[in-house]
């Protein structure tokens, strides 16, 4: 995978023919191209998981169309080949214009609103935002929907949380924010009756916070000024608090595999939950910055996430652990 520019100075993923990625694509959409090219409606197509999950498509046969809310997000996707349209997702009769004037056979859902924001801003998306598309899909017909949730979203537990799991119904604040707004948009997404709703890991990658340059090398580095640093919480001592990582070109195959899924949620994270006490100091070493110090203790949430689930469908983490994926990917 390589990382190009396309007119205005904007960086966009590039997939050759024979790259590793356009070989795993071939494979792993082999199913439904062979039925039919889709149609799909990308809400949110130029943020990090947007981007590769639109090349991806587009290499695979299928037509695209996707939302931005900016001119260099519409000069970006229509220089990845696909159907740009500029669309403030809280605006209703918007989304119903913007859904049925596209027709698509498939709905997926990305938006969130992290950068900048709050978690006050991020619920406000994931309810509201979640209300427009779905009732836009529900008014052109659209049969499927694959809405982005979190893996951490779990109620209390010992081992990692499979999809068997309740989330966290009775969590207290700040984490009740989080909690009111995942159940919120994973309820209104499975109003429409082929629903997937895939709970990813932290992301890491290019693109995200989890990167040399990004948001979290930022904060290690004390150097951090942008207010989404409190979502990252205290970054400067490692404990027991276990996590689940996933890379974001293997969240956007997720997504794009999940066009032949069943209803449901999925867990979509590497194969090794860990502790922050072994995955932060790494971390810290990828993107060059001191060491935390090594506390103990968690919250009994803190549990990280199983991906069996996702395996037995057909996913597999090419990146199965952030212990090579933070190095490399």
């Amino acid at each position: 995978m390589l990382w190009g520019t396309l007119s205005g100075g904007i960086a966009a993923p590039i997939y050759s023919a024979g790259s590793r990625l356009a070989i795993d694509r071939a494979a792993a959409v082999t199913g439904f191209i062979e039925k039919r090219a889709m149609h799909v409606f990308i809400a949110g197509a130029t943020g990090a998981i947007g981007r590769y999950l639109t090349t991806m498509l587009r290499a695979a046969g299928h037509r695209v169309t996707g939302t931005t809310r900016t001119e260099t997000g519409l000069r970006l996707l229509q220089g990845m080949g696909a159907r740009g349209v500029r669309l403030d997702v809280y605006n209703a009769e918007a989304a119903k214009r913007a859904v049925a004037e596209a027709a698509p056979d498939a709905i997926i859902h990305q938006l969130t609103a992290l950068k900048g924001g709050t978690r006050e801003d991020n619920g406000r998306i994931r309810r509201i935002g979640t209300r427009h598309l779905v009732d836009a899909a529900k008014l052109a017909a659209v049969p499927r929907i694959i809405t982005q949730s979190v893996a951490w979203a779990y109620g209390p537990g010992e081992r990692p949380a499979t999809e068997r799991d309740t989330l966290h119904y009775e969590a207290l604040p700040p984490r009740a924010t989080l909690i009111s707004g995942i159940r919120a948009l994973e309820n209104i997404s499975s109003e429409i009756e082929e629903h997937i709703i895939l709970r990813y890991g932290l992301l890491y990658g290019p693109g995200t916070w989890y990167r040399r340059g990004g948001l979290v090398d930022d904060v290690l580095n004390d150097r951090a000024h942008d207010p989404a640093a409190l979502f990252l919480g205290d970054l400067s001592a490692a404990n027991d608090a276990v996590s689940s990582f996933v890379h974001v070109e293997e969240a956007a195959r997720a997504a794009a595999d999940a066009l032949t899924w069943p209803s449901g949620p999925v867990n979509i994270v590497d194969d090794e939950p860990a502790p922050a006490r072994a995955w932060l100091p790494a971390l810290a070493v990828s993107v060059g910055a001191p060491p935390p110090r090594i506390v103990s203790g968690r919250n009994a949430w803190e549990r990280g996430a199983d991906n069996s689930l996702a395996r037995s469908l057909g996913w597999k983490p090419h990146y199965p652990t952030w212990r090579t994926g933070f190095f490399l990917g």
